[in-house]
């Protein structure tokens, strides 16, 4: 395999996992008669730009089907998190009713709702029809395709050309990077910024946070490696922010590299420095990841044991993509967890993809009491502490395995 960004030939791995059927690709009473499509789950890194990825073997309209199942307004902490977005952005950039916003990968419309309660013209791109379906219940213009340069040329033929852009958590899962970050050079006016966030590579590695690795997400991403893709498509990289999201993510500031007017912040350089002296520009960065990736497997399939010998039954909550990646690299199926809560409709009565774990409405855990219940989204875990809490009314305990196995 080449690098999906500069072509080089890639032999340095980061982790396999084996292999498991796409993360959000959950089953139903029907299809979990049927076989299940598994594919090789394998990461490699590009000693030549460092941008960390996974092998393909799955197409992106495969992944990214009509029924996808991950709304975004299903969280809490994400909707107050895009609040806060909007209202930064509005307040920095001076966006009003004669601006234009475009949000790539719009999803349900969780963002670009608070956009138009503001009155700010808005357009979101989203290929899944399911989420664009709920976004245009908003009352959200939503394009419903893949983006990249030829839509780019498209919208901005349309008049459609954006003072902003954003891509939250979009740049990891396509898997032409360079013709996908092309039309943000394209669709962006003289002036205009795009901002991108996206779950740190750096934080990944520190928290071990191997679940994230999914087909869905074709690339892992560093500031060192996003500069370089940037400036080769017409961008240039102008602040980044830390954020706490996903375990860990950076907010990247981008212009048109021949017409943007902001200065580059001091944050930049000294971001990329510290990815510098963690040593992410040199191969021994990447050797070690796999062994401490398998201890947190062992770790987990040893308390689940235990407990189903020791007659403790354990549930589990949130049926996540990055859940997928760990019950399906642990080995775990339903005699270990006897199903999983979550408050998604679009998920509840459907199994997950390879575990053929039933998923069910939160109701099930009062209802059923479990000793235990493993948190799979365990970067949600101060919004699910809360809201969870009634688990402990009985007994009970939340559990979750990544950075390590903890009860709380």
């Amino acid at each position: 395999m080449k690098c999906r960004h500069c072509g080089t030939e890639l032999t340095l791995p980061f982790v396999d996992l084996g292999s498991a059927p796409p993360s959000n690709s959950y089953l139903t009473s029907a299809t979990l008669h049927a076989p299940e499509k598994w594919y090789p789950l394998r990461v490699m890194v590009c000693t030549e730009c460092w941008l960390v990825q996974t092998e393909d073997f799955a197409d992106h309209e495969e992944l990214f089907s009509a029924d996808y199942a991950y709304f975004s307004s299903f969280s809490d902490s994400w909707l107050r998190h895009a609040r806060s977005y909007v209202e930064a952005m509005v307040g920095r950039f001076a966006l009003g009713a004669a601006s234009h916003i475009v949000e790539v990968a719009a999803n349900d419309g969780y963002l670009l709702q608070y956009a138009r309660e503001r009155g700010i013209p808005c357009l979101g791109v989203e290929p899944t029809a399911s989420t664009a379906a709920a976004a245009r219940a908003k009352g959200i213009e939503i394009v419903e395709s893949f983006f990249g340069r030829r839509l780019a040329d498209e919208l901005r033929t349309a008049g459609k050309a954006a003072d902003l852009m954003a891509a939250n958590n979009v740049l990891a899962h396509v898997p032409d990077i360079n013709d996908f970050v092309g039309g943000f050079a394209i669709l962006l006016k003289e002036n205009g910024v795009a901002t991108f966030e996206f779950p740190h590579l750096l934080r990944l590695v520190e928290g071990v946070q191997f679940d994230t690795v999914y087909h869905e997400h074709f690339s892992y991403l560093s500031l060192s490696a996003v500069t370089r893709i940037f400036e080769r498509n017409g961008l240039r990289v102008c602040d980044v922010e830390e954020l706490s999201t996903h375990g860990g993510s950076l907010r990247v500031f981008a212009q048109r590299a021949g017409t943007g007017a902001l200065p580059v912040a001091a944050s930049v350089g000294e971001m990329l420095a510290r990815e510098r002296a963690a040593g992410m520009t040199a191969a021994d960065y990447y050797r070690d990841f796999q062994p401490r990736a398998e201890k947190i497997k062992d770790d987990l399939l040893q308390f689940l044991i235990d407990a189903k010998r020791s007659g403790k039954t354990v549930a589990a909550y949130g049926a996540a993509a990055k859940g997928n990646t760990l019950l399906n690299f642990a080995g775990v199926r339903p005699d270990l967890v006897s199903f999983v809560a979550d408050r998604n409709p679009a998920k509840q009565g459907k199994y997950m993809p390879g575990s053929r774990i039933p998923i069910v409405a939160e109701s099930a855990l009062q209802e059923s009491r479990p000793d235990h219940v493993l948190v799979l989204p365990w970067n949600l875990a101060p919004e699910l502490g809360n809201q969870l809490s009634y688990v402990r009314q009985w007994g009970g305990q939340l559990v979750s395995a990544v950075p390590r196995l903890m009860q709380w």
